[in-house]
């Protein structure tokens, strides 16, 4: 354990004096930030490979514009233009810029490198973009107590998001163990516990509270590793989601507990990360309930997960879950997954399942899912207007695998002509609704195709005339009265006659 002032300002010395030599080192590197552990993603880097058609463009890339590029003004990007390159963050906390490399060393009031045990203290940090608990090696367990975090001149922005700058508990090598502690933030970007690199944390029976904006309750990057169970998170600022991951990925599994989101860009989980949630209660009262970007998982299991997200100008839809990709260089290029097994979806503003500018996998297994009734959508997988820097007008479709398992499901289903959908109804699905093709930001068009497949246990209820490339039925298509429906090509050529007034029609794209 260390907290001796004197050796701190030894090491200010030292950090200023390398600060020359260290911005000639990155001159000459062209700007590029050292390598991350074990082979991470480089925070100045595009993901590795080219992206596949339709899915690159944008001004999304790092160091760069950067304009709104995540959904709702989420991390990485303050929502309504505000804290992009030369610009102000809301409320002068430190929105995002350029890429940035990892700090060459933190300021922290307790830096732990071997073992060490904390029982009942409290520990307070104000200093600017100090850690209040920093574990870099060895085994630390805190037990009890409390951390607080309390800095008005905190910079937050992206060496918080990236590296745990500023977070009340950071661990970047070795275990950090914390258990029946109060954590408190009012910093921007402070983080309640964030694991980085080699860093492990295991967070046991603690309240979080943080209040700043890019203030993540939980919250894992470059490669860092979480274990939570029991938690209750309140977070209050933008940007800033409950359970929470951002550039270079990690891995986080919690059980249990209760993650409440309140500010605007602030999902209840962010997703830039493997993730998975049991037995969680997760709200967000000022945005979409999860998001999860580029090549990344999220797994529920047996949550009630609510969204209330704005309406917003910047925004084509208004969505609870999004899959997509924002090219900013926070996530790999490549398939998401959302998976979630039991447990409740409420959305309380706009449509449910949201996909673009990505490749995407979205199952669900006997959910129940609550919407309101003028919810916009079941699921939406389509390009987007490019307001945001997702990918190439007219190319930025999505590429969609949606199965429903002993699903009951109701809502409009709504793709385009530069989107792949594959939507399966499976195991006793009940799906009401009509799947149409909007063409609106499809730009010039594609070869893009919508199969749709009803097993033999599983039912579609059509509300209205829907539009498909294929249709594989070995269950039951009937409209609300159980009349049949017909089925025709694009030019009206009858292939089985109906009794119903709606018609599936099959498109060649």
């Amino acid at each position: 354990m260390k907290r001796n002032m004197l050796k701190k300002a030894l090491a200010l010395l030292t950090a200023l004096c390398l600060l020359g030599t260290s911005s000639l080192a990155l001159a000459e590197n062209g700007g590029t930030p050292p390598e991350k552990p074990d082979g991470q993603e480089q925070s100045g880097d595009r993901p590795e490979g080219t992206p596949p058609d339709g899915f690159g463009g944008g001004n999304g890339g790092p160091g760069g514009d950067r304009p709104d590029s995540k959904p709702d003004g989420q991390p990485g990007n303050p929502p309504d233009g505000n804290g992009g390159p030369g610009g102000n963050p809301p409320d002068g906390n430190g929105g995002p810029g350029g890429g940035s490399g990892q700090p060459d060393s933190y300021d922290a009031v307790y830096t732990f490198s071997e073992d060490a045990e904390l029982t009942d203290e409290d520990i307070t940090s104000t200093g600017k973009d100090e850690n209040a608990v920093l574990v870099s090696g060895g085994s630390t367990t805190v037990t009890g107590g409390s951390i607080t975090r309390s800095s008005s001149d905190s910079t937050g922005g992206d060496n918080a998001s990236f590296y745990g700058v500023g977070a009340a508990a950071l661990v970047t090598g070795g275990t950090l163990t914390v258990s029946g502690a109060t954590i408190t933030t009012d910093s921007a970007g402070g983080a309640g516990v964030f694991a980085y690199g080699d860093g492990v944390a295991y967070v046991t029976d603690c309240t979080i509270s943080t209040e700043g904006n890019t203030a993540g309750g939980i919250h894992v990057a470059g490669g860092g590793t979480l274990y939570a169970e029991n938690l209750t998170v309140v977070t209050q600022g933008e940007s800033s989601a409950a359970i929470r991951s951002d550039r270079g990925s990690g891995t986080m599994v919690v059980t249990g507990g209760s993650y409440t989101s309140n500010g605007l860009g602030s999902p209840a989980v962010y997703v830039t990360a493997d993730i998975t949630v049991s037995d969680a209660t997760l709200t967000a009262t000022g945005s979409e309930a999860l998001c999860l970007e580029g090549l990344n998982t999220v797994t529920l299991n047996s949550c009630t997960l609510t969204g209330s997200m704005k309406d917003l100008d910047q925004n084509d839809n208004t969505w609870t879950v999004i899959l997509y990709q924002s090219m900013s260089g926070d996530a790999q290029v490549g398939q998401g997954s959302f998976t979630m097994n039991g447990g409740t979806l409420v959305s309380l503003n706009g449509g449910l399942f949201y996909t673009t500018n990505t490749e995407s996998v979205f199952t669900l297994n006997n959910v129940e899912l609550v919407a309101q009734d003028d919810c916009e959508y079941l699921l939406r997988c389509t390009g987007n207007s490019n307001q945001r820097g997702w990918g190439t007008s007219g190319k930025n479709g999505a590429d969609c695998v949606f199965t429903a398992i002993a699903q009951v499901m109701n809502g409009t289903v709504i793709w385009d002509s530069i989107s792949t959908l594959q939507l399966s109804l499976t195991e006793g699905t009940v799906y009401t609704g009509a799947i149409v093709d909007d063409e609106s930001c499809a730009g010039e068009g594609g070869s893009g195709s919508c199969a749709v497949t009803v097993d033999e246990t599983s039912t579609w209820i059509v509300t209205g005339d829907s539009y498909v490339t294929s249709l594989d039925n070995q269950g039951t298509v009937t409209d609300a009265e159980g009349n049949s429906v017909t089925v025709a090509n694009a030019d009206g050529t009858v292939i089985t006659q109906g009794t119903s007034a709606w018609t599936i029609y099959l498109m060649s794209l």
